[in-house]
């Protein structure tokens, strides 16, 4: 199978295997004007399987989500056919607007302008805590 090269855009690469249809949804990438295509369970030396999204136009992407999401995903950036930066995502220390505090007595379940917002307590085992109530999500 052959894809074409991008000029100037975006490529997702070593996305967990199985994830990328998840991504493609959350970024709203069948919503561009331009070519995006999502390759699924691709042959890796170093995964086994990888998923990536090669998007054929420049644009911004939260990085928070994508991070935590799949926090081993690297992100290239693309310009004139080169390699002109590429970022490998990590867990975030802080996440907001993602997930939403499951405590009814929580602050943000009366006070709807505040913004869901959870801080990373345990990289190892990917648990948030809630920065208003301190109730955990994994």
């Amino acid at each position: 199978m052959i894809i074409g090269q991008i000029k100037d855009g975006i490529v997702l690469d070593h996305i967990t295997a199985g994830k990328g249809v998840e991504i493609f949804e959350i970024l709203h990438l069948d919503k561009l004007n331009c070519t995006v295509a999502m390759i699924n369970r691709a042959e890796s030396t170093k995964m086994g399987q990888k998923d990536i999204i090669k998007i054929d136009q420049v644009m911004d992407i939260d990085l928070d989500i994508l991070g935590y999401i799949d926090p081993g995903i690297t992100v290239n950036y693309i310009k004139n056919g080169e390699l002109a930066k590429r970022e490998h995502l990590t867990l975030p220390s802080t996440v907001k607007g993602i997930l939403k505090c499951k405590n009814p007595r929580c602050i943000t379940s009366t006070e709807q302008e505040l913004p869901q917002e959870f801080k990373l307590t345990d990289a190892d085992r990917k648990i948030y805590r809630c920065v208003y109530c301190d109730t955990e999500i994994k």
